[in-house]
């Protein structure tokens, strides 16, 4: 194929008139050949199936040739497409950005104005609130049809009833709506309104004064204090920390947990004060508002500073670049001190905002496909009728007897389904809600609880969501030796021993004579305290203390510092949360880390000395290396030794041969903990002298300077000694593991999508059991170009059952050139990993699956960097969790724990699901039941337009006389809780649809007209002289029947059941009484003929239809009755 492929080139570049091709062209070529290339490969070449063929060549999708037959053959209809679309692609054209120049203080000479920094997460406004909800609920045919019949209703020829028996239950159907509506977005408001009230410190010349964040303007000058919440984009200004330094959690943001460091502008951390602030020319040169998170271009600069001749502002200080760096993006928190930011992006422009989705309107599946049957009951009402004029004849103004028609036909299609359904989704929603076994949940998004009964994908976020966020250290492997939490009171006493072994021999030769360094034998003693030690200072950990040191001299001794140390809380901040669990480990066992700076590093011993090392390198931790190393000298021995830790991949080819790394690693893996291998290497002066030669002359070299310092660095790491293998676990959330196996059960696939790294996403799904023991793992090797991305998928289709990880920028290339391959394959595995996935991928990937397999999907995330997600899923569920409530507020359902979604979904969702397709089926079968009965009745009376019962009846049929039982169907369930979460497999038959399909429609058809056929037929058979007669029989048997066939229906009984059916039934009986001498004949209510004819004409119809569900029961049992007997 290779040779096909130059052959083809060739041929192309030597066509006549074309030796002078662009590269574009060749491009293109290239291209077209790329499509020509199969998707699998075999060992003997590509294989030439066409099946396998990417896409169709370019040469066959080239536009059709534009004439008039193609514009009589549908081409109008784009043309009026595209011109629409233009046009309002112009009406709502996108606001375009620009950069922006920012004044310190509210200087801004030009006034510019700017979005106001509010959270806004409402759907409607006050003016908009009806036009969207009258759009939302006419753009179901169920309503735009009764809004027509109802209209209809004023023309006096067409007439049927009153008007109240249409426009009543439409009036009230869109009332209720209305009101549900509003009082979702009200709940909105106040949320929106509770976080835009948080007070923020703004600088003034009058000091500081507490304003809402929604008064925070562009200019402001802000102060944020330690774990608070940034409230909008900001310039890193000065900090409390000498050095300018700042640490924030951005896991709100990117979903990485790991702490990042922001640096103060150099210019204003100088100033004596924070109120210096206000007294300068300062302003900030700005990039235009964008996505993009981890990139920022920017400058500080003065303008009240004097400038020699001939010299750049630079060059004084008065201008300063900015980068990523000294920025403070929106809803990052501040984790160490307290920091002065200048705003520059508000609202709307904010990184966190851009990269949210609006929030819109969701549709259950269930209401589409009601939506859909409706529509065949309307074209059932139109051909019944054109049925009945053609038999009647068009005699006459026969347009007037069709729409007559149509309207005594339009019971088929119920309004009171549309009311029946929203109170059964408060009735839902408010059982959810009061359920004990998941306290806290909150339904916020009241219109889609049934979703939660048909989702395929679930798509979860990593941190804090899965985890817990905290690590926790584990296990210590030292190769002959393994300590774990149970045996850490053997490495005190060994560490303890090593430090007393040390300072007798510090004694004995005297404290100012350092130490000779002597090989000692090695024990599990020596080996402990050189595992520990090694860990004690391979890190980038800096210590914080909470409270200040007060008004003490700088110049006091160090134990001095250290002492008033102990009294005070230590904060340990760091780029790795693994870091900080190593850190507070070594602390617990008896070795903490007192003090650190860019030059030393200071431990306390486990006997209440002071050790103080220097830091003389330090090679910090890289994707690409996946390790980190320090070189570090003794200052009372003057030993120097390289210390190094990183993934085992890396480490095993760079440590000492040794025969149980490897093993153990697994075991540790398999464990799902967290794996570091560490190891050290002395080094004598003239060693270490020499490579710091070497290190500099790479670090000035122009060219190539990153692999000349990369190699010089590597020719250290060889043979170096192995000194112990670690274990650290990323505690999950409590009964993850169980919650996914349950998901896995109910054949729900979970997808991973993460902000974090590789390494990390991979841990996480095996431990968490995202990834079962016995499934394999495909990681997706890093692609850029069509072809990597061609070549990896073709290895990718060659695993089976394999769980796949994938980075964001893979998954990007592949979704650019093979998107629908590569959804085709990605959704065949069992489980799938994307990691560094940024929170405009997510809400992408949720997109994709919805457009690519048809199937629901759930999305659940606890993070600001999850609401795109949460918002683009047909369910999105929100984890209150330690960064704050923004998922939670933006989700359509709230929990407080991962374990509370299997209850949520499969019994729940289960429940919510059945009960709505059960209910909705009912309520077409009491609509098709009396229609039926209006056509036999029109058509035995030579089809007449003339409605069989009186409009107050009509009303009172779908409401007080059958509308309770009916509606009771919302308390039936098939199975118990502790069943379906026992049995999940139960959970699988939902994605199917089965409850709600065509033929469980078709069957309610059936039911309906032979009901319908029966009592009506039976009647006109038992009819006696007056046709008031007919009414009674055939109303009160219809009212009877509609009683006995929601018994019939229910599969659980509950007592609200009971007293529905009875009041139901006392009801009508009472109205019979009432109602005797307007619509029924009293003296025929009382006597014998109207009870035998009524059970009669009841019995014949109802009972057949018990025998065959007994039958069916007995001889077709549905899975869950097997579990419940």
């Amino acid at each position: 194929m290779a040779s096909d492929v130059s052959i083809n080139a060739s041929y192309v570049k030597n066509r006549p008139g074309r030796a002078m091709k662009s590269r574009r062209q060749e491009s293109e070529d290239s291209s077209i050949a790329m499509d020509e290339i199969p998707l699998m490969m075999s060992d003997d070449g590509f294989e030439t199936d066409e099946n396998d063929f990417l896409m169709r060549s370019r040469g066959s999708r080239g536009a059709k040739k534009r004439g008039l037959g193609w514009f009589l053959s549908g081409g109008w209809k784009i043309l009026c497409s595209n011109c629409w679309d233009s046009m309002i692609e112009k009406c709502r054209r996108k606001k375009d950005y620009l950069p922006r120049t920012v004044w310190m203080g509210d200087k801004d000479p030009h006034h510019t104005k700017y979005p106001a920094n509010v959270i806004r997460n409402q759907k409607y406004s006050v003016i908009s609130f009806i036009p969207l909800v009258l759009y939302e609920q006419f753009k179901f045919f169920l309503n735009l049809y009764f809004l027509v019949m109802a209209m209809s209703q004023f023309i006096p020829d067409i007439r049927i009833g009153y008007l109240y028996t249409y426009w009543g239950p439409l009036c009230f159907v869109i009332f209720v709506t209305m009101c549900r509506e509003a009082l979702d977005d009200f709940r909105r408001y106040r949320r929106d309104k509770e976080v835009n009230s948080q007070k923020f410190k703004l600088l003034t010349p009058a000091g500081q004064k507490e304003i809402p964040s929604a008064e925070i303007q562009v200019g402001d000058i802000i102060s944020i204090e330690k774990d608070q919440r940034v409230p909008a984009d900001m310039i890193l200004l000065r900090t409390t920390e000498r050095n300018g330094s700042c640490f924030i959690r951005t896991d709100q943001m990117d979903g990485e947990t790991d702490w990042k460091l922001r640096l103060a502008v150099p210019s204003t951390q100088r100033l004596p004060s924070d109120m210096d602030l206000l007294h300068i020319n300062g302003q900030v040169y700005a990039e235009k508002p964008q996505k993009g998170i981890h990139e920022f271009v920017g400058t500080f600069s003065r303008t009240d500073l004097h400038v020699p001749a001939g010299a750049k502002l630079n060059d004084i200080g008065a201008e300063d670049p900015l980068s990523i760096e000294n920025t403070l993006w929106a809803n990052t928190v501040v984790a160490s001190g307290t920091a002065l930011g200048l705003v520059i992006y508000t609202g709307t422009e904010t990184r966190s905002v851009m990269n949210t989705s609006q929030p819109g309107s969701k549709v259950g599946q269930l209401d589409l496909e009601i939506n859909t049957l409706t529509k065949i009951l309307f074209f059932a009402v139109i051909c019944l009728s054109i049925v009945m004029m053609i038999i009647k004849g068009f005699a006459g103004p026969w347009y007037r007897y069709l729409f007559r028609f149509i309207l005594l036909f339009s019971y088929i299609i119920p309004i009171s389904l549309r009311v029946n359904l929203d109170m059964g989704k408060a009735a839902y929603s408010y059982m959810i809600q009061k359920d004990k076994e998941i306290p806290g949940t909150v339904v916020r998004s009241t219109t889609i609880p049934e979703e939660l009964g048909r989702v395929t994908y679930l798509l979860s976020d990593k941190t804090g969501t899965l985890t817990q966020n905290e690590m926790v250290f584990k296990r210590l492997h030292l190769g002959t030796v393994s300590f774990t939490n149970e045996s850490m009171d053997e490495v005190v006493a060994h560490l303890k021993t090593s430090f007393t072994s040390l300072q007798q021999q510090q004694e004995a030769a005297g404290l100012n004579t350092p130490l000779k360094v002597t090989k000692v034998r090695r024990t599990v003693v020596t080996r402990v305290y050189e595992a520990v030690k090694a860990l004690a200072l391979c890190h980038n950990v800096t210590p914080v203390y909470e409270e200040e040191e007060g008004d003490e001299d700088e110049e006091e001794n160090i134990d001095i510092e250290a002492d008033q140390h102990t009294q005070q809380k230590v904060v340990y901040q760091a780029s790795s949360p693994d870091e900080v669990a190593l850190v507070k480990w070594t602390e617990s066992v008896g070795l903490g880390l007192t003090k650190r700076d860019l030059n030393s590093i200071t431990l306390m011993s486990p006997l209440g000395r002071l050790v103080s090392y220097t830091i003389l390198q330090i090679f910090p931790f890289t994707s690409e290396t996946k390790r980190m190393g320090i070189i570090i000298k003794d200052e009372q021995t003057g030993e120097i030794t390289f210390y190094m830790k990183g993934a085992d991949v890396v480490m095993v080819t760079i440590v000492q041969y040794n025969d149980w790394l490897e093993e153990e690693c697994g075991n540790m893996a398999r464990e799902g903990l967290r794996t570091l291998v560490v190891a050290k290497k002395s080094l004598t002066e003239d060693q270490y002298l020499d490579f710091e030669s070497r290190l500099h002359q790479a670090k000035m070299s122009v060219q190539d300077r990153a692999l000349r310092v990369t190699a010089v660095i590597e020719s250290l790491e060889r043979d170096m000694e192995l000194l112990c293998l670690t274990g650290v676990e990323d505690k999950l959330q409590e009964d993850v593991r169980p919650t996914l196996e349950m998901m896995r059960n109910a054949g729900i696939k979970v997808w991973m999508l993460t902000g974090d790294k590789l390494e990390t996403a991979t841990c996480i799904a095996k431990s968490s059991r995202l990834v079962s023991k016995t499934q394999t793992i495909h990681i997706f090797r890093t692609v850029t170009t069509r072809s990597d991305a061609h070549l990896e998928l073709n290895s990718f289709r060659r695993r089976n059952d394999c769980a796949l990880i994938i980075s964001g920028n893979c998954l990007e290339v592949c979704l650019k050139y093979y998107e629908h391959e590569f959804v085709e394959l990605a959704c065949q595995c069992p489980a799938v990993v994307v990691c560094r996935c940024s929170p405009t991928q997510k809400a992408e990937i949720v997109k994709l699956l919805k457009n690519h397999t048809k199937k629901r999907t759930c999305a659940i995330g606890d993070g600001g960097n999850d609401v795109s997600m949460i918002q683009a899923a047909d369910a999105g569920i929100g984890i209150v969790g330690k960064e704050g409530k923004q998922a939670s507020l933006a989700a359509d359902f709230s929990i407080t724990q991962f374990s509370h979604i299997g209850r949520l979904i499969l019994v729940h969702g289960r429940n919510s699901y059945k009960r709505s397709a059960s209910l909705s089926q009912f309520v077409m079968h009491r609509g098709l039941i009396i229609s039926t009965m209006q056509a036999v009745f029109s058509s035995v009376f030579y089809f007449a337009s003339v409605a069989l019962f009186p409009g107050f009846l009509m009303v009172g049929y779908a409401t007080v006389y059958t509308m309770y039982p009916v509606f009771s169907l919302v308390l039936d369930k098939d199975v118990s809780a502790q069943i379906a979460l026992t049995y999940p497999e139960l959970y699988k038959e939902l994605t199917k649809g089965r409850s709600l399909s065509f033929k469980t429609f078709l069957l309610w058809v059936l039911i309906s007209i032979y009901q319908g056929g029966i009592i009506m037929y039976g009647a006109l058979l038992l009819f006696d002289q007056d046709f008031i007669h007919v009414v009674s029989i055939t109303f009160t048997a219809l009212i009877l029947t509609e009683l006995l066939m929601v018994a019939l229906t229910i599969r659980t009984w509950h007592y609200l059941m009971i007293i529905a059916e009875v009041f139901s039934l006392g009801v009508y009986i009472a109205s019979l009484f009432i109602l005797k001498d307007i619509y029924f004949d009293a003296r025929f209510l009382q006597s014998w003929d109207f009870i035998w004819k009524v059970l009669v004409i009841t019995s014949v119809s109802c009972i057949p239809l018990y025998i065959l569900k007994f039958l069916r029961k007995k001889f077709s049992p549905p899975s869950y009755s097997k579990l419940t007997t």
